[in-house]
């Protein structure tokens, strides 16, 4: 069974959380997991003047996606920062390529969730997740979130991200509050979650 993680991070909110998908799809039996990030679009002088070029160096060996590597995945778990309610840019333009891939219906049947990061509580998480869900539901595959049963998404005396929709970090207005070890335990059960289950989909 091959499970891709797919991501794009800023400031390495997405992919601490990607490394923990990744590792708890990594406990299910079976599963070939691989972690891949999309190309970045900012230039280098802006990525500069945002103080990220040196956090995205942390990442710089991670592999860059191709959509054509798609199709050879069961499981297909991406993750993205939100702007203003949506997936960023990154992340769209590496979607939009994706076109060949419907058009043969190669998609169809595949198991997809995604995840991310907002900078506060209420900066449009949820609307982040539920609109890339429209894409993959588009594109014909199968919409995997958290377990209900996630310690995460009960947290109620703590500032936490996670949602069953997909698991979340709140990175702060600054960028600096990092990924709490509940989150990154949302991320890893969301990743076991939807590897356990490709596992049974996808028994070969």
């Amino acid at each position: 069974m091959n499970v891709q993680v797919i991501f794009y991070s800023l400031y390495g909110h997405v992919w601490q959380m990607a490394e923990a998908v990744a590792a708890g799809a990594g406990e299910v039996q079976g599963a070939k997991v691989s972690l891949w990030q999309v190309a970045e679009l900012m230039p280098d002088d802006a990525l500069a003047a945002s103080g990220a070029r040196e956090t995205r160096s942390r990442f710089a060996h991670i592999p860059v996606a191709q959509p054509a590597q798609l199709e050879e995945a069961d499981v297909i778990l991406f993750g993205t920062p939100t702007r203003y309610g949506m997936m960023a840019a990154q992340m769209k333009q590496f979607i939009d390529q994706t076109g060949g891939l419907w058009v043969r219906g190669a998609l169809i049947g595949k198991l997809g969730g995604v995840f991310g990061s907002t900078n506060s509580q209420h900066g449009g998480q949820e609307a982040t997740l539920l609109s890339f869900h429209t894409v993959l539901l588009g594109l014909g595959m199968l919409v995997v979130g958290v377990p209900p049963s996630a310690p995460g998404l009960h947290a109620g005396d703590t500032l936490s991200g996670g949602t069953p929709y997909g698991a979340t970090t709140l990175a702060g207005p600054d960028g600096s509050r990092q990924p709490t070890p509940l989150e990154l335990e949302t991320a890893r059960l969301q990743g076991r979650h939807a590897a356990a289950l490709g596992a049974r989909l996808f028994a070969r």
